[in-house]
């Protein structure tokens, strides 16, 4: 059975915090474990790193220069716990000149998904509520911040498919990786963000117009987690 004291110790911003509430409404017994396969519809829009994205980074990535951010709203249809929506932000940079990234917010409207996230990805999953769709506008809030979306497409839609790995420091103070394979069909878009917060979260996922991608059609698969190097 997965600790929560041992999960609300995944570094991330102060945004991903657990509060007792939030652990309060943790299900029993371990999670579904690694790889999941999930089904969604989501829009990521796409930014340059402001220089607090540094701060941003879990201690084990301090050393690293951030180059962009990506932020997220998602609606997963198909997960193996069931459907839930998602807000992320993920901080990207290079290491031996390939780019890696790591999720230093990420809010879920379920419980079991966020015992998944931390427990198999030391992803820093929260909770928080949703209001609308993300493919058109979304809001994701809690008493301490709140972040909405609106989407206006560019586009047509075109096949995307893209691999990408994500670095997460666990509790233990370890670094790990994972893959995501992910493919589906997106359209281009204009996103335009609000981003309120009592922390620095709009200093890094900064607010205002950002080119993304919107898409209704997307699937995409994580893997279980190494040391990194290892």
């Amino acid at each position: 059975m997965i600790d929560p004291v041992v999960l609300s110790r995944v570094p991330g911003v102060h945004e991903s915090d657990l509060t007792d509430e939030a652990l309060d409404q943790l299900p029993a017994g371990d999670p579904p474990p690694a790889p999941w396969t999930c089904r969604a519809s989501a829009v990521l829009w796409l930014a340059r790193a402001p220089r607090a994205a540094r701060a941003a980074l879990p201690p084990a990535l301090r050393d690293r220069r951030p180059v962009g951010v990506v932020g997220g709203m998602v609606r997963y249809r198909d997960t193996p716990v069931g459907a839930y929506d998602e807000v992320f932000g993920q901080v990207g940079y290079l290491r031996g000149g390939r780019p890696r990234s790591t999720v230093a917010l990420m809010a879920v409207d379920s419980p079991a998904s966020l015992v998944g996230g931390r427990a198999n990805w030391a992803m820093p999953k929260a909770l928080v509520r949703f209001d609308g769709d993300p493919t058109t506008s979304m809001t994701a809030s809690t008493a301490g911040w709140r972040v909405t979306s609106h989407v206006r497409p560019l586009g047509p839609a075109l096949p995307i498919r893209t691999t990408a790995i994500v670095e997460q420091q666990g509790p233990d103070g370890v670094l790990r990786t994972c893959r995501m394979v992910a493919h589906g069909r997106l359209r281009p878009a204009l996103v335009r963000t609000e981003i309120r917060s009592t922390g620095p979260l709009a200093r890094w996922l900064r607010p205002g117009p950002h080119l993304g991608l919107v898409g209704d059609e997307i699937e995409f698969t994580l893997s279980p987690t190494r040391p990194l190097g290892g």
